[in-house]
């Protein structure tokens, strides 16, 4: 007896039929950029220090996005598959505080208010805290990525502050006597090697912080925990596309895959499904010539320095005018603290 068509039909572990050559290479990346760039603090002597840092981080880098990737489903047809990669991905880029589940839900819904969903406005805290702001402006004058470390100090913090959270209460003192234990032995066999570790994570957050800042001019909705879901009738497709800004890193392909094709982040409210690989050719596809939503990346690095300390404080607000010409974007000063990794 023959089998059904149904029940004789391959089955694929991946989502896209052609995903196994960018997936495996992207993973295989992480995994050897990662153990290497350790390899380097711990035994390149200060010649590899340098090196080990920027390995490190980047291995970081490119977990995280896939990390957003696997909140997708756009890594395996399964969303389990989905979720036990994006569980491990966490541990590598010290997000493993949160659960994953809590990271995709805020991420999705981001997509589905066309908001800056979060738990709190970490800006109240500042404002209840002159003494805490003011800590920060000045570290953040200084390009320490301070106000994205308290915001994942919060996500440790609040377990034991809010019952939203309570839940994460054992998770979060297992992940620290396991991270800490690991980076003492670590900071006790070479020290270097330890602020080396601490040097590539923040790099990390300087990264995801320069691709996030300037990729909407949403409004913030502290509506997580509440159970309120869904956008005002205003905030449609168009505000969506309205308020979406996408900044490649130029025309390089190469110089795109190092934050993963991020960077169109147009194509990607488009299509939120697509696959970071597909992101370039989707944009030409969608857009064409079109910069309207683009904004130069040198200026966004010009804004990124320039608008540094302001942008602690700062709140975007929708249909915000961002310029046109040669210094499109120079006057957006973007925001801090909306980081797909810190799920509240």
């Amino acid at each position: 007896m023959s089998a059904s068509p149904a029940a004789s039909k391959p089955t694929r572990l991946l989502r896209y039929a052609d995903a196994l050559a960018p997936t495996t290479a992207v993973l295989v990346y992480i995994a050897a950029a990662y153990v290497g760039g350790f390899a380097a603090l711990i035994f390149g002597g200060w010649p590899g220090w340098l090196a080990g840092v920027l390995l490190t981080a980047h291995a970081m880098v490119i977990a995280a996005y896939m990390i957003h990737e696997c909140a997708h489903n756009s890594v395996f047809r399964d969303p389990a598959h989905n979720a036990r990669l994006g569980r491990v991905l966490c541990w590598i880029t010290a997000a493993c505080y949160g659960t994953y589940e809590e990271i995709r839900d805020k991420h999705m819904r981001h997509h589905v208010d066309r908001a800056d969903v979060v738990f709190l406005d970490y800006r109240e805290i500042l404002r209840a805290r002159p003494w805490l702001r003011r800590a920060l402006a000045t570290l953040e004058w200084f390009h320490v990525p301070a106000t994205e470390v308290m915001m994942h100090a919060l996500v440790l913090w609040l377990p034991f502050r809010a019952p939203f959270y309570r839940h994460n209460r054992t998770r979060v003192l297992v992940c620290l006597a396991i991270r800490g234990s690991a980076f003492l032995a670590l900071a006790w066999f070479a020290w270097p090697a330890a602020a080396g570790y601490v040097a590539a994570y923040l790099l990390l957050l300087i990264v995801l912080r320069i691709m996030d800042m300037h990729q909407h001019t949403y409004e913030v909705f502290v509506t997580l925990g509440t159970g309120r879901k869904g956008p005002p009738k205003e905030f449609d497709r168009a505000y969506e596309h309205r308020n979406t800004f996408s900044n490649a890193l130029g025309r390089s392909r190469l110089l795109n895959l190092v934050v993963l094709n991020f960077g169109f982040h147009n194509a990607h409210h488009e299509r939120p499904a697509a696959p970071w690989y597909q992101l370039p050719r989707l944009n030409r596809e969608l857009f064409g010539a079109e910069a309207e939503r683009f904004l130069p990346f040198i200026n966004v690095l010009r804004g990124y320095h320039r608008y540094r300390v302001v942008r602690v404080m700062n709140e975007d607000h929708g249909d915000m005018d961002v310029g046109t010409g040669p210094d499109k974007g120079l006057g957006f000063v973007g925001v801090y603290g909306v980081s797909f990794l810190t799920a509240l």
